[in-house]
């Protein structure tokens, strides 16, 4: 999600850091990956209060959640999470990516809808360049492509 949000702002000019954190933390914790899409250079790709937070789970939320910038957005699985978000100083954004996923004919393809209901909400990347860098990122299983498109769809979809 987070190389396709990178690749996707490059695509729109942007200056784009993505830095991965993904150890241990992948078995059952708060695997995270921080992206910088700026106007300015990026001189730091380290973030310690993202303006987004993407929780696909309960423990990403009690991680990330107090880090958030006053008026930035936490998009929440709630497919996932059944618990509310308590701060009433940012937007919360809660998206069944799972359900959404399932019904739209690809249940694996819950990342993708997170990221069309982030870039509707947001605009922090242009629709055309995400699909663009999601046709990019798929391009060595070409048979993925258009059914990875429909999720960003239909995640764009659910926050309208």
């Amino acid at each position: 999600l987070g190389q396709v949000v990178a690749y996707a702002g490059m695509y729109d000019g942007k200056s784009v850091s993505w830095l991965p954190s993904y150890g241990p933390e992948m078995r059952g914790g708060t695997a995270n990956c921080s992206v910088v899409v700026s106007d300015d250079e990026v001189a730091n790709p380290m973030i310690t209060k993202p303006d987004i937070v993407i929780a696909m789970n309960k423990p990403s939320v009690a991680k990330f959640v107090d880090t958030i910038v006053p008026g930035g957005y936490i998009f929440v699985n709630s497919s996932l999470i059944d618990t509310k978000v308590e701060r009433t100083d940012i937007n919360v954004v809660y998206v069944d990516t799972f359900k959404i996923a399932h019904d739209g004919g690809n249940p694996k393809g819950t990342n993708v809808v997170m990221l069309g209901a982030i870039v509707e909400k947001t605009g922090i990347i242009s629709k055309d360049n995400a699909r663009k860098a999601l046709a990019y990122s798929f391009k060595a299983k070409p048979k993925l492509i258009d059914i990875n498109l429909k999720m960003f769809d239909l995640g764009c979809e659910s926050v309208k």
